[in-house]
């Protein structure tokens, strides 16, 4: 008894002359496991139903990416119409009612926001009241963005019809129309883009057309989708160094020179949403449900990610990271170099809307299938151990 009382003595002692800087190194050593732990977190920091009823009724089409204008952001729904929130808060700040909604994604300059609406009507409306100012009538739902560019707006309506308008006026500058006789197209409509005074824009019938952006007339005209099934051109064309990158819906990812119309490379995936640029690589969303990192220079696959069902919107790169919606799925996160999923967030009804990117706020919006547009923080995090 007495031996062990003397090594407790013992034991206590040499604890009590070096513990100190044992506990000192164990506390330090899981200092630095805490500080370099992190996990990437996904939540909600608002949500709205953007419909002034509930939807009791036949499910519609929510696919217009929300747009930030000023401390605002604007979405339109599939069903009613436009409404704009306060976008840190989600306080409602105007509501514009628009017989059968509004599919496509909306453009601005300062305090003017221009869209086509399913009524039949292209629309230029103040961002800050949602007072139409003008509207102009194109006889077919508006299922394609717009583009605007040293005051004219250009887009493509549902009929095939390309228009190019006086953005101050709403009056008509020029209007290019093609032909589609195929029985069966899928919905929605491509963006032009515009370079050197040439416009880029595809069409449902499978054709990339570049067009004077003065007068409309046509410069060249290239075949791509040559599909029985689905051929149309609803992706918008993206441009680089000379380069068009365009997808087929049921096709192909194509390569083409902007001077020519030639086509340079393919890759055999169809796609309905543009390329995403990130450096060398190009982010390409499939519509046989995968998401695909390329090589921009030849199209050769650096990464996938596959998803589980449905296909992927259009991804925008946010943070350092990438971030799309699943149409059946998920507000999904990869790392842009492994195409790792980071994060996600499921809000149910799945999404069609590209997701609109706010960095300075960690914060992404989107509209869900069901029509609510949910405001998401997310980014890393540190993971606390104490």
């Amino acid at each position: 008894m007495k031996a062990l009382l003397l090594s407790s003595l013992v034991c206590s002692l040499f604890l009590a002359l070096t513990g100190c800087t044992t506990v000192h190194s164990t506390l330090e050593r899981w200092s630095s496991l805490n500080e370099n732990k992190r996990h990437y977190e996904v939540k909600t920091a608002w949500i709205r139903q953007t419909t002034a009823q509930d939807n009791l009724g036949f499910r519609k089409i929510n696919r217009m990416s929300p747009l930030m204008v000023g401390d605002l952001v604007i979405q339109g729904n599939g069903l009613d119409g436009i409404v704009a929130y306060q976008k840190e808060s989600g306080r409602e700040k105007w509501r514009l009612k628009i017989p059968n909604g509004v599919e496509p994604s909306a453009a601005s300059v300062k305090d003017r926001l221009f869209v086509g609406a399913s009524d039949g009507m292209f629309y230029s409306i103040e961002a800050s009241s949602g007072i139409v100012q003008w509207s102009f009538p194109t006889k077919s739902e508006n299922l394609a963005a717009p583009l605007l560019d040293n005051g004219v707006i250009y887009f493509l309506a549902g009929n095939n019809v390309f228009y190019a308008l006086d953005a101050a006026s709403g009056r008509q500058l020029w209007l290019y129309s093609r032909q589609d006789t195929s029985q069966f197209s899928i919905r929605g409509g491509s963006q032009a883009v515009l370079n050197n005074g040439v416009l880029y824009v595809g069409f449902s019938d499978g054709a990339l057309v570049a067009l004077n952006a003065s007068s409309g007339a046509v410069i060249w005209d290239q075949q791509l989708n040559r599909s029985k099934r689905f051929r149309d051109i609803d992706a918008t064309p993206v441009l680089d160094n000379g380069m068009i990158y365009v997808a087929g819906y049921d096709d192909k990812l194509y390569c083409i020179s902007a001077e020519k119309g030639e086509v340079l490379w393919r890759v055999e995936s169809g796609g309905y949403s543009g390329v995403t640029l990130v450096g060398d690589k190009l982010i390409y969303p499939t519509s046989n449900g995968e998401v695909l990192a390329l090589k921009k220079a030849n199209g050769d696959k650096v990464w996938s990610y596959k998803i589980a069902d449905g296909i992927a919107t259009q991804v925008q790169l946010y943070k350092g990271s990438l971030v799309f919606g699943e149409s059946q799925g998920h507000l999904r996160f990869l790392d842009v170099n492994s195409g790792a999923e980071l994060g996600s967030f499921e809000p149910g009804r799945g999404i069609l809307s590209t997701p609109q990117v706010d960095e300075k706020n960690n914060r992404v919006y989107f509209i869900s299938g069901e029509a609510n547009l949910y405001a998401i923080d997310a980014g890393w995090v540190r993971q606390s151990f104490f």
